[in-house]
């Protein structure tokens, strides 16, 4: 039998997440600051539809978010009709946002205070892994509320692993996108240098994805980089969002990131070129257009 939750977010990710709870037979009430898009997916997946964060949670054994930035979360969370005021003592609030691991740790506290439990649980697996149900999730917080959480949210994640303490979800998240934002620039200055050497691109990619070089921005990527179509995934100003994080936690913990903050001064460049919502792949237009 499916648990009462509610899901507060219904953009690319939390649209498909929800759509996956209510097909696993949870009884799902969701809330979206745009009443047109929440008033869609109830029509498409049933459940009900709140006018509020605090209202959609009432009742519910699990509240889920998945919004923008600190602020977006801190204000529906526990702003005035934030939804920890309309939870039950027990019930976790699980935040699936990529946040500043402070304010993990600040909404935990929160969240204590109240008699209630707090995940931070970012994902990974950008739209497709949430339309397929094949996140990647890692959450921190007291064990109780992972356990909780957990079975639910593998209706739309294939794994979902307890990180630590809170604030050490957020911070797995860091470093999953430290490691993509090198990954990228790579893939796209190995597919420039090749344009250059007048290489067949294809034919280098099915030789060089077979061996050392392989990564999943390559299978899944180097396609639509090739074909200079960048519609396809994580948003060039989301990204420079979540490298602004891990820089600024950097600065706080003493990690050095070079490539890190080239990268993305390297993003800032693809913005000024008007590519602000091109997916994060888009790296390698930088490369095509430099005088």
């Amino acid at each position: 039998m499916g648990e009462t939750v509610a899901f507060i977010g219904l953009g690319v990710m939390g649209y498909p997440m929800a759509g996956h709870l209510a097909a696993k037979g949870h009884k799902v009430t969701v809330y979206n600051r745009s009443r047109a898009k929440a008033e869609r997916w109830v029509a498409e997946h049933g459940g009900a539809l709140a006018e509020s964060p605090r209202e959609a949670a009432r009742a519910a054994k699990l509240v889920f978010a998945c919004v923008g930035n600190d602020d977006d979360v801190r204000e529906v969370a526990t702003g005035p009709d934030g939804a920890m005021h309309g939870m039950d003592r027990g019930s976790t609030f699980v935040d699936h946002s990529t946040t500043s691991a402070e304010l993990a740790r600040e909404l935990s506290d929160h969240a204590r205070g109240m008699c209630l439990y707090f995940l931070d649980a970012p994902v990974s697996g950008g739209q497709g892994g949430a339309e397929k149900g094949v996140l990647t999730v890692m959450a921190g917080g007291k064990p109780p509320a992972f356990e909780m959480a957990a079975p639910v949210i593998g209706a739309y994640a294939r794994t979902v692993q307890h990180m630590g303490p809170s604030g050490a979800g957020q911070l797995t998240k860091m470093v999953n996108q430290i490691c993509i934002a090198g990954l990228i620039e790579g893939l796209s200055e190995g597919l420039h240098f090749a344009e250059k050497a007048g290489l067949d691109l294809q034919a280098v990619i099915d030789v060089i994805s077979k061996g050392a070089a392989q990564s999943w921005q390559m299978d899944n990527r180097h396609k639509t980089m090739i074909a200079g179509e960048f519609d396809h995934g994580f948003a060039v100003d989301l990204m420079r969002k979540d490298l602004g994080i891990c820089l600024r936690e950097a600065a706080r913990n003493g990690a050095d990131l070079p490539v890190t903050a080239l990268v993305d001064e390297f993003y800032a460049d693809v913005q000024k070129m008007g590519g602000s919502r091109w997916d994060t792949s888009s790296l390698i237009m930088r490369l095509r257009e430099k005088k």
